[in-house]
């Protein structure tokens, strides 16, 4: 199956789409992941990205279709993929479309309340890069790296104020993006507000909604 996973930041894709990779043996794409590692390991597209990241712009959308059609040609990918960070809009779900017949799309929900309070928890470790959640991850010494005894610090992006306004901004650039779905009729919203530790029951919602798109 072809599986696009759509959500803000904070909603748990990431964790749910390792789980469902193994489960049904296809690969997770991530394209924040794909990007970093066409650059480094310096492709034709990845160069090409590497000029607008380096310039702090987007990388535009045509470059990270290719990417994307690209990667999903590959062998790997015969028996379907799960797509996480692409599309991002309804133009790029209608290129998509033209190289990649998608089987279903799986849309994260959680309150603003319960993802700011997710993101703006985490703490990381200024040495080695370590995170920390202050109510579920918390470490052993307040404000101190349990692994190198680096100083934990909140980013700047992972602040309650910029949150927020991440999430408004998310809100209303994928609604167009979620109408184009929903009216395919292959959009399944999913629960993603449970506790990391109550996982299996988002990966539970996830399997009913494959199950029915097939």
């Amino acid at each position: 199956m072809n599986i696009v996973l759509l959500g803000p930041p904070g909603v748990g894709k990431g964790t749910v789409a390792a789980i469902l990779s193994s489960k049904y043996r296809i690969p997770h794409i991530s394209t924040g992941n794909m990007l970093r590692e066409a650059v480094t390991k310096g492709t034709a597209l990845g160069r090409e990205a590497k000029g607008f990241m380096d310039a702090g712009r987007l990388v535009p959308d045509e470059l990270v279709t290719k990417m994307v059609k690209e990667r999903v040609a590959q062998p790997d990918c015969k028996g379907g993929f799960i797509l996480d960070g692409y599309p991002r809009t309804s133009a790029q779900a209608k290129a998509l479309q033209e190289f990649a017949a998608i089987d279903a799309v799986l849309d994260f929900k959680a309150p603003f309340k319960t993802i700011v309070e997710r993101i703006s928890g985490r703490r990381t470790c200024r040495k080695c890069s370590s995170v920390y959640h202050i109510k579920y991850n918390p470490p052993k010494k307040d404000g101190t790296c349990d692994r190198c005894s680096g100083e934990l610090y909140q980013r700047s992006d992972e602040k309650p104020g910029i949150i927020t306004e991440r999430l408004r901004v998310y809100g209303e650039q994928n609604k167009p993006l979620i109408d184009y779905y929903r009216n395919e009729g292959i959009l399944s919203e999913i629960d993603a507000s449970f506790h990391i530790t109550e996982i299996g029951k988002i990966v539970k919602q996830c399997d009913e909604a494959l199950v029915k798109s097939r």
